[in-house]
């Protein structure tokens, strides 16, 4: 079963996304929100443990406006979703874990 994890703490404040991509399993997806968006950008020290192929990734757009990195470049990998995206994801896997 394909898990989408979602992940809402800036990995400067909390470890939830090191935890998650310890434990996420190959196939599934990642979901950033909130202050985890700015794990994303491009050449930042999460970006490349977040490219590894192993699970799809995305960030929720507006996140990236809201914290002024609407602009920001991004690893070609890496999806942006708006809240359509968000919702469409929620529905296309198996189980849902959100990282607090």
């Amino acid at each position: 079963m394909a898990t989408l994890n979602i992940v809402n703490k800036s990995p400067f404040e909390k470890h939830t996304l090191s935890q998650c991509l310890s434990r996420a399993a190959p196939g599934g997806a990642i979901l950033l929100i909130e202050d985890a968006v700015c794990a994303v950008i491009k050449g930042g020290a999460y970006a490349e443990q977040l490219v590894t192929g192993q699970q799809k990734v995305y960030v929720l757009e507006p996140d990236l406006a809201a914290r002024g990195f609407a602009d920001a470049a991004l690893p070609d990998s890496i999806n942006r979703v708006d809240y359509n995206g968000f919702v469409d994801l929620v529905t296309q896997y198996d189980l849902v874990h959100s990282w607090f």
